[in-house]
């Protein structure tokens, strides 16, 4: 996984470096596809030299060697370095293989010999065809092939991600007022007694003093 990242942020920072405004149209899947294609390409031209002008086999044999095992290796670096998908295989592959199937009877053989019959030298008309063929097969293979790739990396570069904006903190509700003070407390009244009500003791009745009697003479 780390091998991935490292290529994915080395396709970045090249594609953020592109002069004429490119860096804004051009996706960073797109340079690695250019990348990974051109060591292959050179893989498919150093094979087509040593099959048909070394062992002198027949252009068609030589072509059809040296396409196959550069498309092969293709595929499997982009796959796993340039549009990292995680695609079922086995159907990827037959789609590639229709793919390459078509590019190579339209540009590959076609093209190449339909040059070398005209006289242009057979490496030449290679080049020729491989040019024709690269922007074929990178749409194909970003829309089409590889369509379950992310879009992060497939999209173009718009410079460093800003992070994104934080929703801010929730404000604290506020607490409600303390209630104003009332007047002081007040003594609770005294609870009446649960017998019957108290009477208060019966005030004595004094009798007015009787008057003296005076001796009689």
């Amino acid at each position: 996984m780390a091998h991935r990242a490292q290529f994915a942020a080395a396709m970045t920072a090249i594609t953020r470096r592109l002069p004429l405004g490119l860096s804004r149209v051009v996706a960073p899947s797109l340079v690695g596809y250019l990348l990974i294609n051109l060591c292959t390409f050179f893989i498919d031209l150093g094979l087509l030299g040593l099959f048909h002008g070394i062992f002198g086999w027949p252009l068609p044999v030589a072509v059809t060697l040296s396409y196959g095992t550069a498309s092969v290796t293709s595929y499997v670096l982009n796959r796993v370095l340039n549009f990292r998908s995680h695609g079922y295989v086995g159907k990827q592959f037959l789609v590639f293989a229709a793919v390459s199937a078509s590019n190579y009877l339209i540009f590959v053989l076609g093209l190449t010999d339909l040059l070398s019959v005209a006289g242009v030298y057979y490496e030449f008309s290679r080049v020729i065809a491989a040019c024709c063929e690269a922007v074929y097969l990178y749409c194909m293979m970003r829309w089409v092939v590889f369509r379950d790739a992310d879009a992060a990396p497939a999209g173009p570069a718009r410079g460093p991600a800003r992070p994104a904006a934080q929703a801010p903190p929730p404000t604290p509700s506020p607490e409600p007022a303390p209630a104003p003070a009332g007047p002081a407390a007040q003594a609770p009244p005294p609870r009446a007694s649960a017998g019957p009500a108290a009477q208060a003791p019966p005030t004595p009745v004094t009798a007015p003093p009787s008057p003296r009697r005076t001796g009689q003479g």
